[in-house]
């Protein structure tokens, strides 16, 4: 039976979580590699990162358009879009407390941004129930941020997956230097089946805000079914499409249109359908609810959005003054469009990307 958490009786954690044995990395050392990544880029990279774009004004769901707009090969454009993204968004997120390119759920209001990523994730290894020689598949796994977390946090062996080389080009040097050397990392497209790993290889799955970009949902959750143990739990964190949307209302569709591109999604899936998908895999669902307290993420959107608007002014005068190149300005102000329009959708709870899912494969 899915547990369906009444949001007005969740409470806050009362408790911060434990900076220095996070394993996060330094903060001004990341901000510094980023920009100065950022500030070699190449004509092309910038070029190909604002090109990108084009793929968040399409939906899984109309493959029509995909077609008339990408072409018949139009899942590797999808492909092709997001290596072009993400290799620039990942430096452009490091410049700011969103290093790991999510906005985690608002799960404590004393906490920082970073302190309710942490206090998130290791709810997950709690939730997924993850033990010290675990072996866990984190889908998406971005920079290798969160894996490392989750290693010093639990002891778990994880694998990460992700279709950006450079993304996992870090994920490899960070845990290595932090002789986290029984992590591993994979460059794959998940929407390119079937995984790479064998049956029964994991003891749990985890992903967080990755499943947007999945052409085929109910075929990639067959094959994570697959990859992990009978009794195995598996945790979801997303964008979703919540009742009160509706995508014939004018102000409703606008406020959609302007949102996708921001946060990165190409599908627009809902909790019924993660959970369908799910289900139909062969997964019990036995938590299903709004991960933020209250079910509202706004007060982390707003910080999030203030500091880059706030950075934003900083790089625009740099460049007037010929201090930055001219392609900073461009990346910052592709990057601060519409945080508007994502804190009135998370306050008008048409849409959120805090929805929380638990599942788990039946030991028979």
């Amino acid at each position: 039976m899915v547990e369906k958490q009444k949001l007005a009786n969740k409470q806050a954690p009362s408790s911060r979580p434990d900076l220095h044995n996070s394993a996060s990395p330094k903060r001004w050392t990341t901000f510094w590699k980023a920009f100065r990544y950022l500030r070699n880029l190449t004509p092309k990279q910038v070029d190909d990162f604002m090109a990108s774009y084009v793929i968040y004004n399409l939906d899984w769901s109309d493959e029509k358009q995909m077609v008339e707009t990408l072409g018949p090969d139009y899942q590797t454009q999808v492909g092709d879009c997001l290596k072009a993204y993400y290799g620039v968004l990942n430096h452009l997120c490091a410049l700011g407390d969103v290093e790991k390119m999510y906005i985690p759920p608002f799960m404590s209001k004393k906490a920082t941004v970073l302190e309710n990523q942490l206090l998130y994730e290791e709810s997950i290894a709690q939730d997924i129930g993850l033990t010290a020689g675990d072996h866990v598949l984190d889908l998406g796994c971005g920079r290798g941020r969160v894996a490392a977390h989750m290693t010093q946090y639990s002891g778990a062996h994880v694998t990460g997956l992700n279709i950006d080389p450079n993304q996992i080009a870090q994920a490899r040097a960070f845990n290595q230097e932090l002789g986290f050397d029984a992590n591993s990392f994979v460059v794959q497209d998940f929407n390119t089946l079937p995984l790479p790993f064998e049956d029964g290889r994991f003891d749990a799955f985890y992903q967080i805000q990755a499943l947007s970009l999945c052409k085929d949902l109910p075929a990639l959750f067959r094959e994570v079914f697959r990859v992990v143990k009978p009794g195995a739990k598996v945790s979801l964190l997303d964008w979703a499409s919540l009742p009160d949307y509706d995508p014939s209302n004018p102000e409703h569709a606008e406020l959609m249109s302007r949102v996708k591109p921001l946060i990165g999604a190409v599908g627009t899936p809902t909790p019924e359908s993660l959970e369908k998908a799910l289900t139909d895999a062969g997964f019990t669902v036995v938590r299903s609810d709004n991960a933020s307290v209250g079910g509202l993420q706004a007060p982390l959107i707003d910080k999030v959005d203030f500091y880059f608007r706030s950075m934003r002014q900083v790089i625009l005068g740099l460049v007037k003054t010929h201090v930055l190149p001219r392609h900073f300005k461009t990346l910052i102000n592709r990057l601060c469009l519409d945080g508007e329009a994502f804190i009135k959708m998370d306050t008008m709870r048409l849409v959120t990307t805090s929805y929380r899912i638990i599942a788990q494969k039946p030991l028979q």
